[in-house]
């Protein structure tokens, strides 16, 4: 299918956002805004977002990416994945304004563009769907935990630890160290002291640390929601073992409302053509599919 890409430039409480549509010939009813999370742009990491919004288009789904406020090509002050919802609503603003026939928009976020989509979300009615790939949730206990877990297990199965050890070139002194400061913020967290986001004495009585604020906000939205997990990705497993130790996120990702893919070997920002591909064709699928 052709596909139609047009710059797009539009205003935000005073300052400009860039971004970039991607139009099929045939567009369908649902579009996707692709929301950038970290110290990036529109294109993504190895363009990621160029690519995805592409096969988008391709499949008959029309798709938005754009700079926030302070990022690529966008004016004003950088800001955080937290000050970001008025930039995301004017990006869907424009969205409708450009696309003919548009219905309802899926937000489509990595890491703690996730975040902001949950945070987002249910604040508009136009927003029908999310899709959420290794969800930013970082408290200090949360990654000791992970990193404990996930990293320090893993490397003592490393053939390179054992060479290292074998050639005397291993630092035990800064393996030492990052081992025993996890151990801390776990045994912290699990002896009872105030949780990542929290002061000493202040009561839990409102959502404190970001997963809780999180949850909240997805409790809030009533639509549809994928996540997408890298199986080789310290943020992920820090998700997943976040949800195994929360009742109020098993009870929220248990709904028939949402639905789950793990690509085991993937890293972080699936960077390779494969694991791109992959999370592609899930996208599409998953957003053709109500």
């Amino acid at each position: 299918m052709s596909v139609t890409e047009q710059a797009l430039a539009f205003d935000c409480d005073g300052d400009t956002l860039v971004g970039v549509l991607s139009v099929p010939a045939r567009a369908g009813a649902r579009g996707v805004l692709i929301v950038v999370g970290g110290p990036q742009y529109r294109a993504g990491s190895h363009r990621q977002f160029t690519l995805l919004a592409r096969h988008l288009a391709e499949q008959g789904v029309p798709a938005l990416r754009f700079d926030y406020r302070g990022m690529g090509d966008s004016s004003g002050a950088r800001r955080n994945f937290e000050e970001v919802d008025a930039d995301i609503r004017r990006a869907i603003d424009a969205f409708f304004e450009n696309v003919v026939g548009l219905k309802d928009i899926v937000v489509w976020g990595l890491c703690d563009a996730a975040s902001a989509a949950l945070f987002y979300a249910h604040q508009d009615p136009r927003v029908s769907g999310v899709v959420l790939l290794n969800p930013w949730v970082r408290t200090e206990e949360g990654i000791a935990r992970a990193q404990l877990k996930h990293y320090y297990a893993g490397r003592l199965a490393d053939p390179e630890l054992w060479r290292k050890l074998a050639r005397g070139e291993f630092d035990f002194r800064g393996a030492a160290a990052g081992f025993l400061a996890s151990v801390r913020k776990v045994l912290r967290g699990g002896l009872g002291g105030p949780k990542s986001g929290e002061r000493a004495g202040e009561t839990s009585a409102a959502p404190r640390t970001l997963p809780e604020r999180m949850a909240e906000g997805f409790a809030r939205f009533r639509g549809r929601a994928l996540f997408i997990l890298s199986g080789n990705d310290l943020t992920a497993q820090e998700f997943k073992d976040t949800v195994r130790r929360s009742p109020r996120w098993r009870e929220l990702l248990d709904s028939p409302r949402v639905a789950w893919r793990e690509l085991a070997p993937a890293d972080h920002t699936f960077s390779t053509r494969e694991w791109r591909d992959q999370v592609a064709a899930w996208t599409a699928e998953w957003v053709r599919s109500y």
